[in-house]
């Protein structure tokens, strides 16, 4: 992401709002759902708005910029407060990216009608703006199911098991930095963790995007 900035910055800061957005949309879901579920830790940490700058982590936002990946500022909640903490930790982790998910639909949508109405200058602006927040909702999505602590989708899955197995689950929780690591750290010029979720995210891409706007050269 960080090329862009010489190449094309107004596409660069194109995609420093959408990451916002999408952070935002995320961690707003987890805080907003852990509130309805009982918890006010995440409202009396400030954490249910939609106010990007409440959500942001700036090491993971240089970390993304320099090195591709990144993240949020997690929101915090207490299992104590919550009627069913395993479950109720599993559809908290899951709001996150089914918000991401939500969000993407919807503004495909909306792409898809401002294509059929016809282009004009207006509506090319609004379509560069669209494609790279539909993008990152996507790969924010995707890349935060994958069941490897600290990402949402361990905590998914340890909700959708059994007492035992979930106990026997959350004991690879302190593994998940290396697991994390190991999926990251490019090998032979590619990175695992691309090669796991690129097939996911291109599916999806080509399902929220039309066609003549994949090689345009946005995303």
């Amino acid at each position: 992401m960080l090329s862009l900035l010489s190449t094309n910055p107004l596409l660069f800061l194109i995609y420093i709002a959408a990451l916002l957005i999408a952070v935002a949309i995320h961690e707003f879901s987890h805080a907003y759902v852990a509130d309805q579920l009982g918890d006010p830790t995440p409202r009396v940490q400030g954490r249910v708005t939609l106010n990007p700058l409440v959500h942001i982590d700036l090491t993971g936002i240089l970390f993304l910029l320099f090195f591709g990946f990144g993240w949020g500022k997690p929101v915090m909640f207490d299992p104590y407060n919550l009627r069913n903490p395993r479950r109720d930790a599993a559809i908290i982790s899951l709001a996150g990216p089914f918000s991401n998910f939500v969000l993407a639909g919807a503004l495909s949508l909306v792409l898809r009608l401002i294509l059929s109405s016809g282009a004009s200058e207006q509506s090319l602006f609004i379509i560069m703006l669209l494609v790279p927040v539909i993008t990152l909702n996507v790969i924010l999505g995707i890349f935060n199911l994958l069941p490897i602590h600290p990402l949402d989708g361990f905590k998914v899955v340890g909700g959708l098991l059994s007492d035992d197995k979930a106990r026997e689950w959350y004991q690879l929780e302190r593994y998940g930095l290396i697991f994390l690591l190991i999926l990251i750290l490019p090998l032979g010029g590619q990175s695992m963790l691309s090669s796991v979720i690129s097939p996911a995210i291109n599916f999806f891409l080509n399902l929220l995007i039309p066609n003549e706007l994949l090689g345009s050269g946005i995303i």
